[in-house]
């Protein structure tokens, strides 16, 4: 008994181990690791951020483009960062960017979050040098869902992208303005014809977001 009882112990053990050293969701593990086996050519373009991204069917909205979907919900700055190999192996013709707003929701200091995308923008540029990249404004949130409350902060939204638009012209790369395309007027809030939970995007918004991007395709 005694032995059974110390093996119980030493696997729970192993297993609380294993789910404090795991840095991301198992979804983004799952999805991540689908990435990985998946290819990406000379010809893709590539849009690659959180769950508003992975909620999109790009080969529907650009059916004569070769567009792949490289989104995970609920991932961050850094999150994309770190999975970043597997794509620019491939040298994608086009990279679009839009990411940050869980790190707000996850406290993040926007001093990281701005060094996560500058890190991302040079890794880029480094080993996929004839890869076009277009940095995209995180989109504007809704309080009046009542959802999402750690990821309401309009303050630190506008501050982020104001980053970000300096990272664009700093690095000579595509900076997209989203955010004021889906505003309301007058406020700083995201139109509610564009979401349903002042977050993530109805069809009304996936349709608004392809018409903004579609020159640059």
């Amino acid at each position: 008994m005694k032995r059974i009882l110390i093996a119980f112990f030493a696997v729970l053990l192993t297993q609380l181990s294993g789910a404090q050293t795991q840095k991301y969701s198992t979804f983004y593990v799952q999805r991540a690791s689908l990435f990985s086996k998946l290819a990406i050519t000379s010809k893709d373009i590539v849009f690659i951020g959180n769950s508003i991204t992975n909620g999109a069917e790009w080969n529907e909205l650009f059916p004569r483009k070769r567009v792949k979907n490289r989104g995970i919900s609920g991932d961050t700055s850094e999150g994309v960062y770190d999975r970043l190999d597997a794509v620019v192996k491939g040298r994608p013709a086009k990279i679009f960017i839009l990411v940050g707003i869980n790190d707000i929701s996850g406290g993040i200091e926007v001093g990281a979050i701005v060094m996560n995308m500058r890190r991302i923008v040079e890794k880029i540029q480094k080993e996929s040098p004839k890869t076009k990249i277009y940095l995209q404004s995180v989109l504007p949130v809704n309080p009046d869902f009542n959802m999402f409350k750690g990821h309401m902060k309009p303050e630190v939204i506008k501050e982020i992208n104001q980053h970000y638009q300096n990272i664009a012209q700093e690095y000579k790369v595509k900076y997209i303005d989203l955010y004021t395309h889906f505003l309301e007027a007058g406020t700083d809030r995201m139109n509610k014809k564009y979401t349903n939970d002042g977050l993530h995007l109805l069809g009304e918004g996936y349709l608004l977001w392809r018409e903004v991007v579609k020159p640059y395709l």
